[in-house]
């Protein structure tokens, strides 16, 4: 059994407590009040059993966010000084609303790879998990690996599922370790459309960071011949466009959130046009039964109305 509360519990909880508050006179009265609340209250709780053959929504479209997690996304270079991450989890947010019948899986990386979320209907989770991103800290930052980020993103492409699949990369593409970034040709094989979306300008932008996480944010320095200097990320469009390339996709630089919206409309009318939405299949799951409880409650609220009626 389980449980997805409509109206959260806490405030389910105050709601309940006031009507319990609001003594009826008579003692009948007071407890069929009682008992009203209390099956609003399970009903809000909305109780979930498992059961064979629930019908299930079976989305044809796999959506993946592949997220640059490193510190340069903190520079404020977006839009004037906005931070890059910031402008990306509202980006990423429309992008969900855009494809509302698509699942969605969302990939992270730093100086590793890591899956927040694998596969999932859920919007609300993976909007919620993007706006989790904060960077890293100074403490667990050791340079941006593209290529990591590359290989791991074959291995999460191709995974057996047989959707239409969508890829946004997204990233700066500044590569702090030296590291020359390699050909992945091939990659596009996984790839149906999508696209390579890059924040930041060639000026650059100052990062505010911390050396660990519960610390107060301040500006990141670093010192060239014993003279501290502040420390700037700027975007590096070659490697972002040698991206798009392997992949089979489009670079859009993002300057604002309406750079991206050709490409949502292409994307929209792709999935249109070869029937992609989604398949119902009957699986083991979970049903809904606050519908046993919805009964209880009008014959109470029937026999409520009555009582009062006569009274009048």
């Amino acid at each position: 059994m389980i449980i997805n509360p409509i109206i959260p519990i806490w405030a389910m909880t105050i709601i309940s407590i006031f009507f319990l508050f609001l003594k009826r006179k008579g003692k009948i009265s007071y407890i069929r009040q009682i008992l009203i609340v209390i099956l609003l209250f399970v009903i809000n709780m909305r109780i979930m059993v498992r059961g064979d053959d629930v019908p299930t929504v079976m989305p044809k479209v796999d959506v993946l966010f592949v997220v640059d997690n490193t510190i340069s996304m903190l520079a404020e270079d977006y839009n004037g000084n906005g931070r890059r991450i910031d402008a990306v989890k509202n980006d990423c947010k429309y992008i969900i609303g855009q494809l509302p019948e698509a699942s969605f899986s969302v990939v992270a990386f730093g100086d590793s790879v890591q899956t927040m979320v694998p596969y999932t209907v859920d919007a609300n989770m993976v909007v919620e998990t993007i706006g989790l991103l904060q960077g890293q800290s100074k403490y667990h930052a050791q340079g941006t690996s593209l290529n990591e980020a590359m290989g791991a993103m074959e291995q999460i492409l191709d995974d057996g599922r047989k959707n239409y699949k969508i890829l946004f990369f997204i990233s700066d593409g500044e590569v702090v370790n030296s590291e020359e970034l390699k050909s992945h040709k091939g990659l596009d094989q996984y790839v149906d459309a999508g696209a390579v979306l890059g924040y930041g300008t060639q000026k650059g932008g100052p990062m505010k960071t911390v050396e660990y996480l519960e610390e107060e944010s301040e500006y990141l320095y670093y010192y060239d011949n014993y003279e501290e200097k502040l420390a700037m990320s700027k975007i590096d469009e070659e490697n972002l466009k040698r991206i798009a390339s392997d992949f089979g996709v489009d670079y859009v630089h993002m300057t604002n959130q309406s750079e991206i919206g050709g490409t949502m409309k292409d994307l929209q009318a792709k999935v249109n046009s070869i029937e992609l939405t989604k398949d119902m299949e009957s699986k083991e799951g979970y049903t809904d039964i606050y519908y046993l409880f919805v009964i209880p409650l009008v014959l109470l609220l029937i026999a409520d109305f009555i009582y009062y009626k006569r009274r009048i």
